[in-house]
């Protein structure tokens, strides 16, 4: 299909294989054999069982990656729409993956990554990231790894909000704009300190003057 070795380098590839066999067992022992099962289902067609190299999926979250190009037993392009991982959050135990159109528009989380060095940290502050990813809607094939928001001019007790966020082209923001993505603070020390600059007037003593 000369469609798919278009949009493949927009996507990451997996190479897919058909299960035979589900249920707990079949699963278990896929795993051994360095697969991660997966599903495909959506576009009203039939879900199909699949396995997939852990080594590829593992490469595909380390890249924050969304859209997917999927090659072999299944050719057809998809967004991941669930990991589900082990207890500690480590190895991933499977995937399901929704049926897309490259060129249809989805809505999507990608992560927030903060650029520069914050006026108000050289000054002393502490920069904290309130939202670490937000909702945008975008072509399938041209979702970004992730969004960049410069904090560089962010002085002491200021702030940046979500639509302060540099976008690509083609992509709209869907969190709420006024959401506060990061701030920087004073030192907790340094705010109680300067919390009541002016003392407390001693009362007066008993028996003084009137």
């Amino acid at each position: 299909m000369p469609e798919l070795h278009t949009v493949s380098a927009k996507t990451d590839v997996l190479h897919v294989e058909l299960r035979e066999k589900t249920g707990t067992l079949a699963t278990i022992k896929l795993r051994r054999t360095g697969k991660v099962p997966a599903v495909l289902y959506g576009h009203g067609q039939p879900s199909q069982h699949l396995a997939i190299n852990a080594v590829e999926v593992k490469t595909l979250l380390r890249r924050h990656g969304k859209a997917v190009t999927l090659d072999g037993a299944v050719n057809d392009t998809a967004l991941v729409s669930d990991v589900q991982f082990d207890c500690l959050g480590i190895d991933v135990l499977h995937l399901d993956l929704i049926r897309v159109n490259l060129q249809e528009k989805v809505t999507v989380t990608v992560p927030v990554h903060m650029t520069g060095d914050a006026v108000g940290v050289r000054g002393g502050g502490v920069l904290l990231e309130n939202v670490h990813e937000v909702e945008i809607e975008c072509l399938a094939g041209s979702i970004p790894e992730f969004v960049t928001l410069d904090v560089s001019d962010l002085a002491m007790g200021a702030h940046k909000v979500a639509s302060d966020i540099k976008l690509p082209e083609g992509v709209s923001l869907l969190t709420a704009p006024e959401i506060v993505i990061a701030h920087v603070e004073r030192p907790r020390g340094e705010k109680e300190s300067v919390a009541d600059p002016v003392a407390t007037p001693e009362a007066p003593a008993k028996g003084g003057d009137k």
